[in-house]
């Protein structure tokens, strides 16, 4: 399966890590006699969305910038916010990139963490907004809105990811369960090529615009539309995680679509292991806050990364790193996102 091969390939890159470590007895110098070398893996997701390119970008920022001290920060695909928290949990992965809701289910023990709280969990920065794609076969289009889900066979994203948690919420506030459809469990790459090939009607693909994936359906002509949010749908949605507001794609996003798409969506923010060393993660941050023109080369979302919003929707703390730099730039900072640690 696709998860474990993604799982393994993130345990094997944190144990290389760990092992040329070991070989060099924890003093690895970088560049013959600098800082001691950290590695440093991201989570992401899947190779078609969003949050892998950005992490590989941050990786790539990070290991450029801050080579003097050591750093060598790598993204890595995964299975999706849900086996994030799992690998940040188990020191597989020292930052991730994670989707709200998931975030907060995890910091309070609610839904998909109920009784398993990861109360160590910290944020480093929210990203970008992670926007509902919704997207159904024309054939199979009604009311144009996210309630034609019901009936088709439709792919609620990779198992244990973060787009199937994030679907079913949804799904629950519309009063559906799988039974109501018939579930699949693709990456958007898949979920696109099963489209086509006429095997699926409609995907959920959730991730910061636009989608590399619906480019590709839309380019090479498959006949589907991405669903619209009504504000009775959205206020439902947020009866169940209070973590949605709306959002507008806007026309020409994608190819032959010419129209604004009413949606909603939720922040995706960077997550850290609470442990992971402070002057790390305040090098790490003011690293990426003082290149965000290199940021905002690797993908169109990264261009929403900024000190304004840095703040917005984080569902745990800030990571004392983070909080130092922010402090720094000026930035009030709520009650809530004052690390416990600094109190």
């Amino acid at each position: 399966m696709k998860f474990l091969r993604n799982r393994k390939s993130i345990m094997f890159v944190s144990l290389l890590a760990l092992l040329l470590l070991s070989a060099c007895g924890g003093t690895n110098q970088a560049g013959g006699g600098g800082a001691k070398k950290q590695f440093v893996t991201i989570a992401t997701a899947s190779t078609g969305g969003t949050y892998y390119p950005i992490g590989v970008g941050m990786g790539n920022l990070w290991s450029e910038k801050l080579a003097d001290q050591g750093i060598n920060a790598t993204g890595q695909s995964s299975a999706g916010s849900v086996e994030n928290i799992d690998l940040l949990r188990n020191g597989e992965a020292q930052m991730a990139i994670l989707q709200g809701l998931i975030g907060a289910q995890a910091y309070t023990g609610k839904g998909n963490f109920e009784g398993n709280a990861y109360e160590d969990l910290r944020s480093i920065s929210m990203l970008w907004p992670n926007v509902e794609h919704f997207v159904l076969m024309d054939s199979k289009v009604s009311t144009g809105t996210i309630a034609d889900i019901e009936g088709s066979v439709f792919s609620v994203g990779p198992q244990a990811s973060g787009t199937e948690q994030s679907t079913l919420v949804i799904m629950e506030a519309l009063n559906l369960t799988k039974e109501d459809i018939t579930p699949e469990y693709l990456g958007y790459d898949d979920a696109v090529a099963s489209m086509r090939d006429g095997r699926l009607e409609g995907a959920s693909m959730p991730a910061g615009i636009p989608v590399a994936a619906l480019t590709d359906a839309y380019a090479s002509g498959v006949k589907a539309t991405i669903l619209e949010v009504t504000d009775e749908q959205m206020e439902a949605v947020n009866g169940v995680f209070n973590t949605w507001y709306r959002y507008t794609i806007p026309a020409g996003t994608y190819p032959k679509v010419d129209k604004e798409i009413q949606t909603i969506a939720q922040p995706n923010f960077l997550g850290v292991a609470g442990d992971m060393d402070e002057e790390t993660v305040y090098q790490l941050t003011k690293a990426l806050y003082e290149n965000l023109d290199q940021m905002y080369e690797v993908h169109n979302s990264a261009k929403e990364i900024t000190l304004e919003t840095a703040l917005d929707g984080l569902p745990a703390p800030l990571h004392a790193g983070a909080y130092k730099y922010f402090k720094e730039a000026g930035l009030d900072i709520p009650d809530h996102l004052i690390p416990p640690e600094a109190k």
